[in-house]
């Protein structure tokens, strides 16, 4: 049964939303503080398979939650699933900046927030070229699917669980044009619900990881997706 970090102000909407996930099948650690969130992090033993955050909180900024758990070492690859009451689309782009693996905003229908929590726990790998392959190399580029690692140059680059799900697709289809359509299919699931600009954002900050000179390898295909190096030679 996974288990999720239910972090929600308003005690209505967090009883209301505790109630449909239990049915739904999902075990909680419910909190309604930014700073119970954090000490929830640090509960000895605690088992989390996914954290649903709201944004808007009494005490502090929701991202703030995100950053810790982000930087958090047991938690860093931890899904999370924002849920915000803002209008700004500044607010939802600077989440998945952050890290966030998907947003939902209120008001919102319990089952589509069931099905985004069930997509974003979905732990397949993104390829069948990388089930045969356990490394994958491009480049400067390479990553080890057994031991979930990438590398740049032979240096360690420090991706979330999501981000390398990501690279590694990339690195499965070399050279091949990916709509955001198939990547979002691939990468976050046949179910997935969201948009395009969840793809977007993932892509910079894994450019942005991979240093300048590998993250040229990644080409943005304008009005259709993106492409790990250039077009394959006839």
């Amino acid at each position: 049964m996974p288990h999720i970090l239910l972090l929600e102000d308003d005690t209505e909407i967090r009883l209301g939303l505790e109630q449909h996930l239990r049915r739904e099948g999902f075990s909680l650690t419910s909190v309604g503080t930014g700073r119970e969130a954090l000490l929830s992090l640090g509960t000895p033993g605690l088992r989390l398979d996914a954290a649903l955050l709201d944004l808007s909180l009494p005490d502090m900024d929701g991202l703030d939650v995100l950053r810790a758990i982000r930087g958090h070492a047991a938690h860093k690859a931890l899904p999370v699933l924002l849920v915000t009451a803002r209008s700004e689309e500044i607010d939802r782009v600077l989440g998945l900046e952050l890290g966030a693996d998907d947003y939902i905003s209120k008001p919102f229908s319990t089952r589509e927030l069931a099905a985004r929590l069930r997509a974003i726990l979905r732990r397949s790998t993104p390829t069948e070229a990388a089930e045969r392959a356990p490394q994958l190399t491009f480049g400067p580029i390479a990553v080890d699917l057994d031991m979930h690692t990438a590398r740049v140059d032979g240096q360690i680059v420090d991706l979330t669980r999501r981000e390398f799900e990501l690279l590694a697709y990339f690195l499965a289809n070399p050279r091949r044009v990916l709509t955001r359509e198939k990547i979002l299919q691939q990468v976050w699931g046949l179910e997935y619900l969201g948009e395009s600009r969840t793809i977007d954002a993932h892509v910079r900050r894994v450019r942005a990881k991979l240093g300048p000179m590998a993250a040229e390898q990644i080409e943005t295909v304008v009005g259709v997706g993106y492409r790990l190096g250039g077009p394959a030679e006839a």
